[in-house]
């Protein structure tokens, strides 16, 4: 990865299964640079003014993929507000650079909701990614404080979307400890279910550091196999629910399932 000049949220995030992950032969890269356009009080990616994006990024992501003989490949991405596509054109070079590197390898992408780029999606959904992820997050009574500059209804019209137009798999995530109850959380997998999205995961938030958003509460164990059982109950039919649980966490699972 250094070699190449390569992030990963694996890193970035401080990611607690990046070893359980690495030795899966899955990676999540992160591409558009180290800087995000946005200030989300949950996230330990530095905000600030990204620089322009590397046209020969894609290219490396493909040869440490190639390299590193990944069966699974997750793409995500800072948010870029300020790129007129959000970044869904060096999403799509990506695809198509690991496509060519690793022809069996299935790729998945986890992307920001395109606020100010219509068009992104769908230049993303042309490159046929296996999996479409984008992160709900949160329950809507939080966004002003964990996701400012992000709307929940845009999320899951980014999530109806992809599935109406495509026939790509559609995933997303939820945080737990931020102060949510699980009524909320059962109205959450409801909607996600009545978008039709495929996959979820559920995980305890952590504080990176003293100055983001604090943990309100730790969610005992027992409980996530409750939310897991709710989330199912609502029409997912694939759900990861557990205490250390990301993103990507087992992400190769899913699409040989779904």
């Amino acid at each position: 990865m250094k070699d190449l000049h390569l992030n990963t949220v694996c890193h970035a995030a401080n990611c607690p299964n990046r070893g359980e992950c690495f030795n899966r032969g899955t990676a999540t890269f992160l591409i558009l640079g180290p800087t995000c356009t946005r200030n989300c009080r949950f996230c330990d990616i530095a905000p600030g003014k990204p620089p322009l994006p590397d046209i020969q990024e894609p290219v490396r992501v493909a040869k440490a993929a190639k390299t590193l003989n990944l069966r699974h490949v997750v793409v995500t991405s800072v948010t870029r507000d300020d790129l007129p596509d959000g970044g869904a054109t060096q999403f799509a070079r990506t695809i198509e650079e690991i496509r060519k590197a690793l022809p069996k390898a299935t790729v998945e992408v986890l992307t920001p909701d395109f606020k100010n780029a219509p068009d992104g999606p769908r230049i993303i959904m042309d490159a046929s990614p296996d999996i479409f992820n984008h992160n709900v997050e949160t329950v809507p009574r939080l966004y002003a404080q964990v996701r400012p500059g992000a709307d929940y209804q845009r999320s899951l019209q980014l999530l109806h979307r992809v599935h109406k137009e495509s026939a790509i798999v559609t995933k997303s995530g939820l945080m737990v400890g931020l102060g949510e109850t699980r009524e909320e959380l059962q109205a959450v997998f409801a909607d996600l279910a009545r978008h039709r999205v495929s996959i979820l995961t559920i995980g305890q938030y952590l504080a990176p550091s003293k100055a983001h958003i604090p943990v309100v509460r730790y969610v005992h164990p027992d409980e996530f196999d409750v939310l897991k059982k709710d989330a199912q109950q609502a029409g997912i039919p694939y759900v990861a629910s557990a205490p250390l649980v990301r993103s990507s966490y087992r992400a190769d699972e899913f699409i040989k399932t779904s």
